[in-house]
């Protein structure tokens, strides 16, 4: 279902001077350059070809124009001239089209479009091929033994990638289209046994909702979309480049979102939880991948509270044991402690933006000046006591442990305003600042599922799932958190 303003469908005219003539007024056939029409004369009728250069495939364009004017030599005038082209157009794929805009939209998707003079209806072939790249390893999710085929910019070669993991007949590509001027292809990919019908419906609605001309920034627009997040930092659904990923959240009892020309697919519904697991983890064995996992809490934690931790028990050395009263800075200098932790956490986000954007071969030599040069400079002028760099360094460490970039970043905004509160009310601020964080986790909700889970609300068995990394034979059971219609992942008596 196309998410458009309603618009009057005609059907094909049965001349062909009629549609030509809609395609240039309609659709800019004669001043787009890559728009083109390929006019044939087969049983003394004409015939037209409609196709956008760069979508299709070349050689299988000419293989049909060679066999549709091979039926000159071999037929006789009184045939059934459409069933005979039917038969004649050599592609796995072919449709029957009756509308105008339906011809549009293929032509325009990179399909070719068949109209005959004197028919009604026409055919649509599907012979595209996308300009892309193969797949590869994501950057943001690599890992030391695995697969290294990740998603690309092609709809139809991610969810290639997806079903040559998951072979069964019961996993579904449900095809919707968004956008009134991009009707970009959207697919929800499910197991039909497993996933919740309610958070089908629920995504179904959503998407069929959204009515704008286009969403050119692809799955981020569609999450805004579904969510409606707001100004709430903290991701709501997960991202993900890797193909096993997304197949074992599949078989989890989740639904995928794919998005034609975006590398990354949605997955829904998702916890906190969710963004701080990695496929590391389940690489290694279970017990090496229980000490990663609890490696990355670790950090996670420590780029939240480490620093505003720090923060209080300088402000408030008493707090401290004696052991370990050592901790602070020795060295004194004219600005507030505050004033040079944020200004070390902007520093070191300075450095991250400007890695992004600048030459690969030159980033690995501009971090090393900044954080050298840079660091050192600034301690040596007194701009910053050194325990602040070790410790900013420490956190920001901490952010990227998770491959989750936009739990990273929601992580530091919730490290600021802790700092705030720590430097405005000391042990208070950072007690009823924490209290407030965790509250404000407990009361998100992602697609009625709630964020904390299975720590808030508690669940025995899904909080020891995710403390620690359990061997696959073990692993019978779905998430609950799914609501998936078939529990078991092995049989029961398995």
């Amino acid at each position: 279902m196309t998410t458009q303003s309603k618009v009057e469908h005609w059907p094909i005219p049965e001349s062909v001077n009629e549609v030509e003539n809609y395609m240039k007024h309609s659709v800019g056939l004669g001043i787009s350059f890559d728009l083109g029409v390929r006019k044939l004369t087969i049983l003394k009728k004409e015939i037209q070809i409609y196709y956008v250069n760069g979508l299709c495939d070349t050689m299988y364009i000419i293989q049909l124009i060679k066999e549709l004017v091979g039926i000159n030599n071999r037929e006789k005038l009184s045939t059934d001239l459409f069933k005979l082209i039917e038969n004649r157009l050599v592609n796995q794929s072919v449709e029957q089209i009756t509308q105008l805009d339906q011809l549009v939209d293929k032509v325009l998707s990179g399909l070719i479009a068949v109209v005959i003079d004197g028919e009604s209806t026409g055919f649509a072939i599907d012979v595209r091929s996308y300009p892309g790249r193969s797949p590869q390893e994501p950057d943001t999710e690599k890992v030391v033994r695995g697969a290294r085929d990740g998603f690309v910019e092609n709809i139809i070669l991610n969810t290639a990638l997806t079903r040559r993991r998951i072979r069964d007949e019961r996993l579904r590509f449900e095809m919707i289209k968004v956008g009134r001027r991009s009707k970009a292809d959207i697919a929800l990919g499910y197991l039909e046994d497993v996933a919740d019908p309610d958070l089908l419906n629920i995504l179904r609605q959503e998407l069929n909702a959204i009515d704008i001309d286009g969403i050119p920034m692809a799955d981020k627009t569609l999450e805004e979309f579904i969510v409606k997040q707001g100004f709430n930092p903290f991701p709501i659904v997960r991202y993900t480049e890797r193909a096993d990923v997304a197949a074992a959240h599949i078989l989890e009892g989740h639904v995928i979102i794919y998005c034609d020309t975006s590398p990354s697919v949605i997955i829904t519904p998702t916890t906190y939880f969710h963004h701080v697991q990695h496929a590391e983890e389940f690489r290694e064995s279970p017990a090496m991948g229980t000490f990663v996992r609890w490696m990355r809490f670790l950090g996670v934690s420590s780029s939240i509270f480490l620093l505003p931790f720090w923060l209080l028990v300088v402000l408030e050395p008493s707090l401290l044991p004696e052991k370990i009263a050592f901790i602070g800075p020795n060295e004194q200098t004219n600005i507030p402690l505050i004033v040079q932790l944020f200004l070390a956490d902007f520093g070191l986000e300075f450095l991250k933006l400007a890695a992004i954007h600048t030459p690969t071969p030159l980033s690995t030599a501009m971090g090393l000046i900044a954080a050298v040069l840079i660091g050192q400079i600034a301690i040596d002028v007194g701009l910053f006591v050194p325990e602040v760099i070790l410790y900013v360094a420490v956190a920001g460490i901490g952010t990227f442990t998770t491959p989750s970039y936009e739990l990273s970043v929601a992580n530091k905004i919730a490290r600021m305003l802790l700092m705030l509160a720590v430097a405005f009310f000391h042990a208070p601020g950072f007690i009823i600042g924490s209290t407030i964080f965790i509250i404000f986790l407990i009361h998100m909700r992602a697609l009625n599922t709630p964020y904390l889970w299975p720590f808030l609300p508690f669940e025995p068995k899904g909080f020891l799932q995710i403390v620690f990394r359990r061997a696959i034979p073990g692993a019978a059971l779905r998430p609950s958190i799914v609501h998936p219609r078939n529990r078991y992942r092995q049989p029961p008596n398995g």
